[in-house]
């Protein structure tokens, strides 16, 4: 299989509805829980690409450019956007669903760092 093609079939999505047990007093998602989220799907990204164990090693830069707001649904996708050799950068986007209409709207994007690790727990190489 190509690195193309692992980098497709490894793409993960993740849908959540916003309930307001998971919002601030703005009746937005909390900050927190989109970063557990979006790590999530960065792992289980990292991981369908490498079938490696894999850890988090960063969050890079991430941009919540728009609230959540209670009572819709988001769309996570993870895709994998750099390989190195013993580590890899999922990049995760978070988009906002209505429930009740088809609009669908960019709201926080960002960038995770993995590193696989052996039993040992010490970095190797992911393309083997």
């Amino acid at each position: 299989m190509t690195i193309q093609e692992r980098i497709e079939k490894s793409e993960t999505r993740l849908f959540k509805a916003v309930f307001p047990n998971t919002t601030n007093h703005y009746d937005t998602l909390f900050g927190g829980t989109s970063l557990y989220l979006m790590d999530e799907v960065a792992f289980i990204t990292a991981t369908r690409f490498s079938r490696q164990k894999m850890v988090t090693v960063s969050s890079n830069k991430i941009d919540f450019t728009k609230p959540i707001p209670a009572g819709t649904i988001i769309e996570l996708v993870g895709k994998v956007s750099h390989i190195g050799n013993t580590s890899l950068r999922v990049e995760v986007n978070i988009y906002i669903e209505q429930m009740y209409s088809y609009k669908k709207e960019h709201a926080i994007c960002g960038e995770f760092t993995f590193v696989a690790i052996n039993d040992k727990k010490e970095p190797m190489k992911i393309m083997r």
